[in-house]
């Protein structure tokens, strides 16, 4: 199976965009959409700091990584559910182990294979260190339940060569469409024209 868009716009919500390395609240260098070294390249800790010269190729960085990023935790909630599971559930599984990395281990899977999907979703709320992330936890157990997705913008924050993101003001809210639009890979047989279309193609409801 593979998220339903809906999925992955909600994914990228519930993580928010920082277009260059930043600590999260572990202090474990981060970059883009929830992406760190654990995951493999690029390696956060190495990247450049500070927020990039060019902001949308900042974002487009973040989103490409991204993308290689989800396709193995779509693998992995995949191999540990034995059981069918519907578009929305499985959108819901994929966020929990995109944040937490648990979905080998966690109580919700035994759960869910075993039948009892109601247990499951409460199961969900298992995690919630740190504190801050309950209303995650929240959204991820009534979209596996009801398929609710939020709705709304995506921010883009800004980040200090320090690596402390500000949350005052975005630097950038991006819409549903806009983030779709990012998600879609450029084939690299595309010229450089096609691919410069592409990438302006997915920033024009900006203008």
């Amino acid at each position: 199976m593979k998220m339903t868009d809906r999925g992955l716009v909600a994914l990228i919500r519930h993580e928010g965009i920082v277009p260059a390395p930043y600590l999260d609240v572990r202090d474990v260098w981060t970059f883009g959409i929830g992406h760190t070294g654990a995951a493999g390249d690029p390696n956060p800790s190495d990247m450049k700091r500070g927020m990039p010269a060019d902001l949308d190729q900042g974002i487009r960085t973040a989103f490409e990584t991204f993308r290689t990023d989800i396709a193995r935790y779509e693998r992995d909630v995949c191999n540990a559910i034995a059981v069918p599971v519907e578009p929305h559930e499985f959108d819901a599984l994929v966020s929990f182990h995109y944040n937490t990395g648990a979905i080998h281990s966690a109580r919700l899977t035994r759960l869910l294979n075993a039948g009892l999907r109601d247990a499951a979703a409460e199961a969900i709320m298992g995690w919630l260190k740190p504190g801050a992330i309950r209303p995650r936890r929240e959204a991820e157990r009534d979209l596996f339940r009801h398929g609710r997705y939020p709705v709304g913008t995506i921010p883009v924050w800004p980040v200090d060569a320090e690596g402390r993101v500000s949350f005052a003001r975005a630097a950038r809210l991006l819409s549903e469409d806009e983030a779709l639009a990012l998600l879609q890979p450029i084939p690299a047989s595309a010229g450089w024209l096609a691919r410069l279309c592409t990438f302006l193609s997915s920033l024009i409801k900006r203008s």
